[in-house]
């Protein structure tokens, strides 16, 4: 289960990676965050998903700040602070 899960997390990150020269800043900034796409390419990393409906819900962590975002398709994903 739990391998599938990270399976799943990797997919998700590698087409939220792919497209984000189509998702741009305008079209996936969400709430301040921007896109996981541009998080992960500053450096954040992974650290827990969870479902929420049909929907995945991502923490990311780098140093002390950390970042919640929601996937609102598989190619656009919203972003926010969370401390």
């Amino acid at each position: 289960m739990r391998l599938a899960l990270f399976a799943a997390l990797g997919c998700l990150a590698l087409a939220t990676t792919a497209f984000a020269e189509e998702v741009g800043s305008a079209s996936g900034s969400g709430l301040r965050g921007g896109s996981m796409a541009v998080l992960l390419e500053k450096g954040y990393e992974i650290r827990a998903a969870v479902a929420n409906g049909t929907r995945y819900i991502v923490f990311l962590q780098k140093d002390q700040s950390a970042y919640a975002c929601e996937f609102v398709s598989l190619t656009r994903s919203r972003c926010g602070s969370i401390n």
